[in-house]
């Protein structure tokens, strides 16, 4: 498949997680404390739906499988605000159904399978392991705003997703520059902004917790 072609979808679905990070971050500022919107997750799943496609077309196993976890999350963040059931039954099918296909697509494709992923002569064994263990950091931070969130029973983006997200960010960021990944490297570097600005937004907004506290007792 044209290059360039592949490098478009993985693009279009930077932009959108650019685009997510923006609107939480615009209206983060707005509040003045970190908020998680409801486009942040609209928009996460449908960029996450496009770099699972880019990452089998690249045969890239730390792209896809960091995606495919956070696929999940990212739905069901979409219950908590109710938008889920809203969407009619034939999409929600499809979108459950995706992971299985793009899984299925690794195991039995012809051009783009497991085999071809493992034996990518563009990625060494060692670049291959430290991506993966770069995708499970910055996946990770989902599974722990998860486990915030289905403890408030509310979408929620606790500072310890900001942390993690720094320090998965950066690893994922050297993985691109050493891959050639020009894609990975501008998502990575402009959500490395956003990331930072969230963690500054955090430590104000506990500060003035800490002081309403202290002045009502």
């Amino acid at each position: 498949m044209n290059q360039n072609f592949i490098f478009a979808i993985g693009f279009l679905a930077q932009i959108l997680f650019s685009a997510r990070q923006l609107t939480q971050w615009i209206s983060s500022e707005r509040a003045g404390k970190i908020l998680s919107p409801i486009l942040f997750w609209q928009l996460s799943i449908f960029a996450s739906f496009l770099l699972i496609v880019y990452g089998i077309l690249r045969n890239d196993l730390a792209i896809i499988m960091g995606q495919i976890i956070t696929y999940g999350i990212y739905i069901r963040n979409l219950h908590y605000f109710g938008f889920w059931k809203k969407i009619p039954l034939l999409p929600r099918l499809l979108a459950y159904i995706f992971p299985v296909i793009a899984i299925s697509i690794l195991l039995m494709g012809e051009t783009h399978n497991l085999q071809t992923v493992l034996s990518n002569k563009d990625i060494s064994s060692t670049l291959m392991i430290w991506g993966i263990v770069g995708q499970i950091v910055f996946t990770f931070r989902f599974i722990y705003q998860w486990y915030y969130s289905e403890k408030r029973k509310q979408s929620f983006l606790p500072m310890g997703f900001w942390i993690i997200s720094i320090t998965g960010s950066l690893m994922v960021l050297s993985y691109a520059i050493v891959r050639k990944d020009p894609v990975l490297f501008v998502g990575q570097l402009f959500g490395f902004v956003v990331y930072s600005r969230n963690i500054v937004l955090g430590i104000r907004q506990r500060k003035s917790i800490d002081a309403g506290t202290h002045a009502n007792n």
